[in-house]
């Protein structure tokens, strides 16, 4: 499905719960290093559950090693700097979507760069930006939702449910 890229991730607990989203919608996770906590940190694996089994993790030395690997990818630079919303785009499968560090986000020079690569989360006022596992998932199930959620069980089922007297 989808490409997610965490450049310099330093809250375990988003981390774990971006895990899970990978899980959850087939999604590959990259991790750009150097990474703000160990892998082995308690708080990842508690946010991520029981789903790390199912999350196909690769780990990078820098954004370069990653691009020069996948040169022929898409890349979205999401960013509360972007002058294009998110939703303008067209998401394919393959695409790689790119979030900076929770406390700085993605550096100036990597969106000079690519400006036309870059897309925005809309939001109310002055704040910084959104959590970054939301972004995440906002971004996720965008494109998802361009697939029309392509290979996703769309359909749930409610089970009998019985009252004690």
């Amino acid at each position: 499905m989808f490409n997610i890229v965490l450049v310099e991730p330093e809250i375990p607990q988003n981390t774990g719960n971006i895990a899970r989203t990978c899980a959850a919608t087939g999604c590959r996770l990259h991790l750009v290093k150097p990474l703000g906590f160990e892998v082995s940190d308690r708080y990842l694996k508690r946010a991520g559950l029981d789903y790390w089994q199912y999350v196909d993790i690769t780990y990078w030395e820098s954004l370069d090693e990653l691009k020069n690997a996948y040169s022929d990818g898409r890349f979205f630079y999401f960013t509360t700097k972007a002058r294009k919303c998110y939703t303008d785009e067209s998401y394919r499968d393959g695409d790689f979507f790119v979030f900076g560090k929770e406390t700085k986000g993605l550096p100036e020079e990597l969106l000079k760069a690519h400006p036309d690569d870059c897309v925005r989360i809309p939001m109310m006022g002055q704040l910084r930006s959104l959590n970054l596992s939301n972004s995440v998932a906002i971004a996720v199930y965008e494109g998802l939702r361009q697939s029309d959620f392509e290979s996703m069980n769309k359909k749930g089922e409610l089970h009998d449910l019985k009252w004690d007297e």
